[in-house]
């Protein structure tokens, strides 16, 4: 089954330690990646980006450890929207607004809504908001 993949998720496959009681479950979405297409908005890439420089910084992970993380990236079927930017100042703000989301978080809200895929989150505040839009958190069998 395909699904919305949030950077919360795929940086624990980096960084367990930041979020332990998640990591199992972020270990179980990437096995379904060998099954599955993950969707997920065009600023994953920057938001990931983001975290990497911050994580080296702090000498909780190498460059080289970030490097391994970006190969195994390389290796998954992941797909980047195309129409995250065009959505930012419409959908994605409107959703921002009703949920109190920040607005990256509404992106993957939005790209799950309109794609009408699951979303795979340890985001508490993303999750409630899926819930109340009726959406369903992508769940491992």
């Amino acid at each position: 089954m395909n699904f919305v993949l949030d950077a919360s998720v795929a940086l624990l496959w980096l960084v367990p330690q930041t979020n332990p009681d998640g990591a199992a479950y972020a270990d179980s979405v990437l096995s379904a990646l060998k099954e599955s297409q993950a969707v997920v908005p065009s600023l994953f890439g920057l938001e990931t980006a983001n975290v990497l420089a911050k994580v080296e910084g702090k000498g909780i992970v190498s460059e080289a450890d970030s490097q391994r993380f970006i190969a195994l990236l390389g290796q998954l079927d992941i797909a980047a929207d195309p129409e995250t930017m065009a959505r930012a100042l419409g959908d994605t703000l409107n959703l921002a607004r009703r949920y109190r989301l920040s607005a990256y978080d509404a992106a993957y809200l939005e790209l799950a809504l309109r794609l009408g895929l699951p979303l795979a989150t340890l985001d508490a505040d993303l999750v409630k908001a899926a819930t109340t839009a009726g959406l369903s958190i992508f769940a491992l069998h």
